[in-house]
């Protein structure tokens, strides 16, 4: 009975998720076909969705497959992406990158606070903006969205916010760099911390020089790795919103707190560190670690793409220009700050 029930239950999923993953391979084909990658298969493969959902809605066989490839699949992802980074990196990079780093993390979410509350964003939104601003695009917005229990409209919003930053800046930034006579490493440093999504920081990096390029893909992935302290304090910081609104609902806190952490904490994030700590001393071999790295992104996309697939354009519209003119001023503070912390070390 235990094992028919299960069956059923895996059955009722495949619909859905082999949606996802064709809408993926899809994204992935035309991504193939760009002369250079200023888009990211994940944009694609979300609008694809919401493109989709714009003519017909999810019906009740896919949408238990949707959510499960973009709630269970996308963790899944996220813990896979573990196995591509290394802790060596950091030390790679320096302490040079470390500082511009902090400071445009702090710009990012001291000033996202601000900006969204001037312009009233809810703070999941605001959030899910400035850590995909701060930290690495899609992944970032990707690996806190299920720990701050963040609506598919929201994902989206947030995503289209940064995909649209990061094409202006795939155009503006080589230009500006030459303008300013960066060197290959001030130019390098400044476009892994000011640019967003990963492909975007490629982009705009080799878009300037392959010296550049290069550095800037590094200090890019020492930004990925902020992801584990922004999950857990974003888990801790959501954990206290629900036990605040226990409290004011009149539930007993002890019961509540409990349950809320083993729900709310981030679990996946866990297998994430224990795949970078066990890169970080060679353990995988070259060869898995890109595997899983390829197959990571592409299950991220296929999470992207069921949540697009629950996402229409007039759930969006509703939002207003509010939050892109978040992502505006978030961006543009980043491309400020960390420019001028490169002038204050004496690197530019």
């Amino acid at each position: 009975m235990f094992e028919k029930s299960t069956l059923n239950k895996i059955l009722k999923l495949v619909p859905g998720v082999i949606i996802a993953l064709l809408i993926a391979a899809i994204a992935k084909y035309i991504e193939s076909l760009l002369p250079i990658h200023i888009i990211g298969a994940s944009v694609i493969a979300l609008f694809i969705g919401m493109i989709i959902n714009s003519f017909q809605q999810p019906n009740q066989i896919i949408k238990p497959g949707l959510k499960f490839t973009s709630k269970k699949i996308l963790k899944f992802a996220i813990i896979l992406l573990g196995a591509s980074l290394s802790i060596n990196t950091v030390v790679t990079v320096g302490k040079l990158s470390l500082t511009v780093m902090c400071f445009t993390l702090l710009t990012c979410f001291g000033g996202g606070y601000i900006v969204g509350r001037l312009l009233g964003l809810n703070w999941k939104l605001s959030n899910l903006i400035s850590s995909g601003t701060g930290i690495c695009g899609g992944s970032a917005i990707a690996a806190i969205a299920p720990v701050i229990d963040a609506e598919d409209k929201d994902i989206a919003y947030a995503l289209s916010a940064t995909f649209l930053f990061d094409m202006v800046m795939i155009l503006l930034f080589p230009i500006m760099g030459k303008w300013m006579g960066l060197s290959d490493m001030a130019y390098g440093l400044w476009a892994g911390t000011a640019v967003n999504d990963t492909s975007s920081v490629v982009a705009a990096g080799f878009a300037f020089s392959e010296g550049a390029g290069d550095f800037a893909t590094m200090v890019k992935l020492t930004r990925t790795l902020s992801i584990i302290p922004v999950v857990v304090i974003f888990a801790l910081i959501n954990i206290r919103l629900k036990k605040k609104e226990a409290l004011e609902v009149g539930n007993n806190t002890s019961i509540n707190l409990k349950v809320n952490i083993s729900s709310v904490f981030p679990w996946f994030i866990l297998g994430f560190v224990a795949l970078t700590i066990i890169n970080s001393f060679g353990i995988i071999p070259n060869s898995i670690s890109i595997m899983a790295k390829e197959l990571s992104k592409f299950l991220m996309i296929a999470a992207l793409a069921s949540i697009g697939l629950n996402t229409s354009f007039n759930e969006m519209r509703k939002s207003g220009v509010a939050p892109m003119l978040h992502g505006f001023i978030i961006s543009a503070l980043v491309v400020i700050v960390a420019i001028t912390v490169e002038y204050f070390m004496g690197i530019v």
